[in-house]
C-alpha cells in the first residue's frame, strides 16, 4: 500500500489526475460523483487536497468510515474535507446505480470574504473526515437544489457579482449543514447515550487505576478511544449534557474527589496525587472553583 500521501494542489489537477475534462472554472467545480472511477491503485492512495471538498456520495460498495456509531438517516451521506486533510476511500467495485456530487472549491476562491474567516467556524470542517452527515430524503433535495445553483452561477458567463452570488450559496449551503447536523446529534439520542456511556466508564477506569502515574485525562486521548474527533466529542456531549468534553471531565473529576473526600481518610495531597495532579494546588484551585469551597472546608461541612 502506499504510505505517502498524493497531495492535490488545484482543482485542474483533481480533474487531470481523475481524468476528467477540464474544470470550467479553476477554482470551483462541481463533479458528478458518477464520472469517477476505483480501482486497487486508487483504492491505496491516501489523499491531501489543498482545496475544500464537500460531497454526497450513494449506493457505494466500499469502505467509508467517518465514526464508529450506527446511523438511520442512510438516504444520502453527506461529508466534508478541508485542505491539509489526509483521508482515503477504498470502493470495492464501481456500482451502476452509485450517485452523488463533489463540490471542490479551492481557498483562493473565497480568499477576502466573510466566508474566508467563518468557514473554521463550521466544526464539520474539524472532524478530520471521520464524521459524515446523513441526510433524509427532504434535506438531500434542500442540498441538491443549492450546488446546483452554484454550478450554474460559474458555468455562465462571469461578471462582477458571479463570486458573490456563489459565496452566498456557500453560506447557505453550509448553514443548512450545520442544521442538519444538529438535528442528527439530536436525533440519535440513543447513541449519544451510548457514546456518554462510554466516556464515562473510560473515566470511572482512569480515576480508579493509577492515575497519578499518567496525569490528568485530555480530550484528544479520551476521543481517541472512543473512535471520534475530540471537536466531535464535545459537539455531541453538549447536545446531550449541556457541557463540553473538558468541561464534563472536570464534573466527573470533582464527583470522584468529593467521594475519596468523604469516603476516606486519605490527605488532599494524597488523592490530588490519585486523581493524577502533579501539584495539589492545581487540585485545590479546580476544585473551589467547582464548589465554591476548598477540599478541606467540603470535608468538614460533610462531616459535620
Amino acid at each position: 500500500m502506499n504510505t505517502q500521501p498524493q497531495r492535490i494542489k488545484t482543482i485542474s489537477q483533481y480533474h487531470s489526475v481523475r481524468g476528467l475534462l477540464k474544470p470550467a472554472h479553476p477554482l470551483i467545480s462541481l463533479i458528478d460523483y458518477r464520472t469517477i472511477t476505483h480501482s486497487p491503485e486508487t483504492n491505496a492512495i491516501t489523499w491531501v487536497y489543498d482545496f475544500y471538498l464537500i460531497a454526497i456520495k450513494k449506493n457505494i460498495d466500499g469502505l467509508m468510515k467517518y465514526g464508529q456509531q450506527t446511523y438511520d438517516f442512510d438516504e444520502g451521506t453527506m461529508f466534508f474535507i478541508a485542505p491539509g486533510q489526509v483521508f482515503r476511500i477504498e470502493v470495492n467495485q464501481d456500482s451502476p446505480d452509485r450517485s452523488g456530487w463533489m463540490l471542490l472549491v479551492h481557498p483562493d476562491f473565497i480568499w477576502g470574504s466573510p466566508l474566508a474567516k467563518n468557514i473554521k467556524n463550521y466544526e464539520f470542517f474539524g472532524y478530520s473526515a471521520r464524521e459524515a452527515l446523513f441526510l433524509s430524503e427532504q434535506e438531500e433535495a434542500i442540498i441538491q437544489e443549492i450546488v446546483q445553483n452554484i454550478k450554474r452561477e460559474y458555468q455562465t458567463n462571469i461578471d462582477k457579482f458571479s463570486q458573490q452570488i456563489i459565496l452566498s450559496q456557500m453560506e447557505v449551503l453550509l448553514n443548512y449543514a450545520d442544521r442538519f447536523y444538529n438535528r442528527q446529534f439530536i436525533t440519535r439520542k440513543i447513541s449519544n447515550h451510548q457514546v456518554l456511556e462510554k466516556l464515562d466508564a473510560l473515566l470511572e477506569n482512569y480515576f480508579n487505576h493509577e492515575t497519578s502515574q499518567k496525569g490528568l485525562p485530555t480530550v484528544n486521548s479520551l476521543a481517541e478511544q472512543l473512535n471520534l474527533s475530540p471537536d466531535y466529542l464535545s459537539s455531541l456531549l453538549k447536545i446531550t449534557t449541556g457541557l463540553n468534553t473538558q468541561q464534563h471531565i472536570h464534573e466527573k473529576l470533582i464527583a470522584k474527589a468529593k467521594e475519596k473526600l468523604t469516603l476516606t481518610n486519605l490527605s488532599v495531597s494524597e488523592i490530588a496525587y490519585e486523581l493524577g495532579f502533579e501539584h495539589s494546588q492545581s487540585f485545590n484551585k479546580l476544585f473551589k472553583a467547582k464548589t465554591n469551597q476548598s477540599p478541606l472546608e467540603f470535608r468538614s461541612s460533610f462531616n459535620q
